[in-house]
């Protein structure tokens, strides 16, 4: 089964959000791929492009290789649909349709906090870093990273180093350690922890990868520390992902003169929960169980639609009991930021919905 998912998953340009729209079409990958070019494009779903892929011999052959690979690297494959499959990650919006992931996969089971930051840190990013990281570990979190230089690595190691599990997150085939200083470190974690990649087999580490890694990142913890990021740093943007999927976003107060605080002042400027120990944290985390997340959620009671506007409806049923972020609710109904807070000021003034911390907002009834 995994081989049609392999296949589907690396067809060039379709994406997660269009594979989930395929599935839910179909039911299976299977049922594409049994499905003519001309349908797939009538349907509209895809383009004649991504249909003519779809059905390109090589395609499956490639894929047969890639599930070879794995096997004889000891690497599982995990779909969507697969139990094994973290429950957190599936949470989010469009969440990656195949995971490569080699070492403990019980890993996924466990909470999860994310420490990333500046690949060039100071020594006060690191000793922070060190210091809050192996204060967490003793509370028994999974500490979960991205396998870059810096701020990364040391929370790997220090995690590593405390008897903990880790959790590396690729930007690159799962077979392409980068950087390549990081391989024994990535051998490390495999024994006790888990890496994990989205992207095929000999994948690269392309700039662009970095951003779908970084949702992975966020989505499968409970929270997101940054220590140290400049302005433009990549870290911010893992954090944006944690707002969208209504993760705790954290940050490490640091030197008002140092350019790797600009990124961190930003985040809690903007509403983020300041961070200087792993044990206040722990105790501070309202956390959710892997076994509450795989309960039947009850129906919720259906509103009278009189009382809405029609745009207001829309807004209303893009909101849940998981904080969502008003940036993403814009993105996502193509709305303007300002038009949206006048909508959901006026849900909030009416008992439907309530605003979290970072202008995020969930539903009250």
């Amino acid at each position: 089964m995994s081989v049609s998912w392999i296949a589907l998953n690396a067809v060039n340009g379709l994406g997660a959000v269009t594979f989930s729209k395929l599935l839910e079409y179909y039911g299976s990958p299977d049922a594409v791929f049994a499905t003519p070019a001309k349908q797939l494009v009538n349907d509209g779903l895809v383009s004649p492009t991504i249909a003519d892929q779809i059905h390109d011999p090589s395609l499956f052959e490639k894929a047969q290789k890639q599930a070879e690979t794995a096997e004889l690297m000891g690497v599982e494959t995990i779909i969507l649909t697969d139990q094994r499959y973290p429950s957190f990650l599936k949470e989010i919006f469009a969440p990656p349709p195949v995971l490569f992931v080699l070492g403990n996969i019980d890993a996924f089971t466990y909470h999860s906090v994310a420490v990333v930051g500046s690949r060039s840190p100071t020594v006060y990013g690191k000793q922070s870093t060190a210091k809050i990281t192996r204060e967490l570990v003793h509370h028994r979190f999974t500490i979960i990273s991205g396998l870059a230089r810096g701020i990364d690595t040391v929370a790997h190691e220090t995690t590593l180093n405390e008897g903990g599990t880790t959790i590396a997150v690729l930007g690159c085939g799962i077979d392409t350690i980068y950087p390549s200083s990081n391989r024994q470190l990535a051998e490390k974690i495999c024994k006790n922890g888990l890496l994990v990649s989205e992207f095929p087999f000999k994948t690269p580490p392309e700039t662009f990868n970095f951003p779908r890694r970084n949702r992975i990142i966020s989505g499968c913890s409970s929270a997101v520390i940054v220590v140290e990021a400049g302005e433009k740093s990549g870290s911010l943007i893992t954090a944006r992902y944690a707002l969208q999927q209504g993760r705790e976003v954290c940050a490490v107060p640091g030197p008002i003169n140092s350019p790797l605080s600009h990124g961190t002042f930003r985040l809690l400027h903007d509403g983020a929960t300041p961070v200087r120990s792993g044990h206040e944290l722990a105790k501070s985390l309202t956390l959710v169980t892997i076994q509450e997340l795989q309960k039947p959620v009850p129906p919720r009671q259906e509103l009278d639609s009189s009382i809405f506007t029609d745009e207001e409806r829309q807004v209303y049923d893009a909101l849940s009991d998981i904080p969502t972020g008003i940036e993403y609710i814009a993105e996502k109904q193509n709305r303007q930021v300002t038009d949206l807070f006048v909508i959901l000021l006026n849900l909030e003034l009416r008992g439907l919905v309530q605003q979290c911390s970072g202008q995020q907002f969930i539903r009250m009834a």
